[in-house]
């Protein structure tokens, strides 16, 4: 069977894309590794519709069944080759082969993360990892900032705009370089270097604080971590030729979402843009209408 279009992740603009597609009646498969950015996020609070939040997993859940509906197909999969051109061949970890007319890279970014006691059960809950999306969620509330070196500063720094009553702590160790102490102290955040040894929980699973390897026990409710080098997912797409900026983002055009590579899109966060669950959605959208267009 060759299909229409293979969907290469399953996140939220992989399953915006799926929908969209599949209303078109086209034949579409969605691989996914099940391991993405939205995997991991308790709740998102800036969805339209939504005020107190939804969960990637119950978007992601609701996603794949609005998109069955319309006749998708999904496995659980990870991608390992894929062979050009149209139509594609792609190769997968379980030693299935797949074939597609089209092609959607919708792979994301991996964010870099300590493996922390309890840290991946407050994702989106009370740490975050975008100020943008929930910088809000910190407003007058005494906060955190668990990172890396000039990566955790600057990030306490940006914090500073919702929130005064900051402590970073230097969770790896790396050297923060003098200006931004020096913004730290003028800011009146507190500058701890020393490793987190576990996030502090009541007996209701509610974030109350942290603890560092020497004992010391700092009590906030909310916190956000930053400890740079996260991972773009754009490995496959660079064994396809597309064209990849500096950063590893995919680079596509800002109309249409399709690569340097014909029949080859790409959506979502493994895209430079602003990383944004909502963004996400657009994209997938978008990108859909133009490989529909390609399709008839």
């Amino acid at each position: 069977m060759i299909y229409d279009c293979v969907i290469i992740g399953g996140g939220i603009a992989g399953l915006q894309a799926a929908i969209q597609l599949g209303r078109y009646d086209h034949t579409v498969l969605v691989i996914d590794a099940d391991e993405g950015r939205s995997v991991w996020c308790k709740t998102y609070h800036n969805v339209l519709g939504w005020p107190d939040g939804i969960s990637g997993e119950e978007l992601r859940h609701a996603g794949r069944k609005q998109a069955r509906e319309v006749g998708v197909f999904f496995v659980k999969d990870i991608v390992t080759s894929i062979q050009s051109p149209s139509p594609f061949k792609i190769d997968t970890k379980t030693g299935q082969q797949y074939s597609a007319r089209r092609l959607l890279i919708s792979t994301g970014v991996k964010d870099r993360l300590p493996d922390i006691p309890h840290l991946k059960d407050c994702l989106g809950i009370s740490v975050y990892v975008c100020p943008d999306c929930d910088g809000y969620e910190i407003k007058d509330e005494p906060s955190f900032v668990i990172g890396s070196g000039n990566a955790g500063a600057n990030m306490a720094l940006e914090l500073t705009y919702w929130n005064r009553d900051l402590v970073y702590i230097n969770h790896e160790e790396e050297e923060v370089n003098r200006e931004l102490l020096n913004k730290l102290k003028h800011n009146e955040i507190q500058y701890i270097q020393k490793p987190v040894s576990e996030i502090l929980m009541n007996d209701h699973m509610n974030l109350i604080g942290l603890r560092l390897d020497n004992g010391k026990e700092i009590f906030r409710r909310k916190g956000f971590v930053a400890f740079g080098g996260n991972k773009v997912e754009s490995s496959l797409a660079k064994q396809l030729g597309v064209e990849l900026l500096e950063n590893k983002h995919i680079l596509v055009d800002s109309r249409t979402k399709e690569t340097n590579v014909k029949h080859v899109w790409a959506a979502g966060d493994v895209v430079a843009h602003s990383e944004q669950v909502t963004i996400a959605m657009g994209d997938g959208s978008q990108v859909a209408i133009w490989i529909h267009k390609s399709l008839r």
